[in-house]
């Protein structure tokens, strides 16, 4: 905990190591997690369609990402969290005017029925 899951289009100028570790900071600072314990994937879309827009044209990139935490952080917490995502994407991503970005966040609570193990 907590697991992260980022989202994104191919073609999203993302820097995602200054992503994921600022991101990680906010994790510590916000939600009182544990540095080793935040892991983030990044999972690469090769077609992001839009509207009726033809998907080969890129017009419009898309970024989502998902954290999920353990039960108890407050909606307040959670909506921290969040906001400093959005603010992130926005440091991160480079605006090079190629893609109309569609950047979004959202925190769940992990199911009770969340186990995992290290080796």
């Amino acid at each position: 905990m907590p697991q992260i899951t980022v989202d994104h289009s191919r073609f999203v100028p993302l820097d995602r190591e200054a992503f994921a570790r600022d991101l990680h900071s906010a994790l510590v600072e916000i939600a009182a997690a544990k540095p080793e314990a935040c892991k983030t994937q990044f999972r690469v879309s090769e077609v992001t369609a839009f509207g009726y827009e033809d998907p080969g044209e890129y017009g419009h990139a898309v970024v989502h990402v998902t954290l999920g935490l353990l039960a108890g952080r407050t909606e307040a917490t959670k909506a921290r969290l969040t906001e400093a995502v959005l603010e992130l994407l926005k440091k991160h991503v480079e605006d090079d005017g190629s893609a109309v970005l569609h950047a979004s966040a959202e925190v769940r609570d992990l199911d009770a029925s969340y186990r995992k193990f290290e080796r």
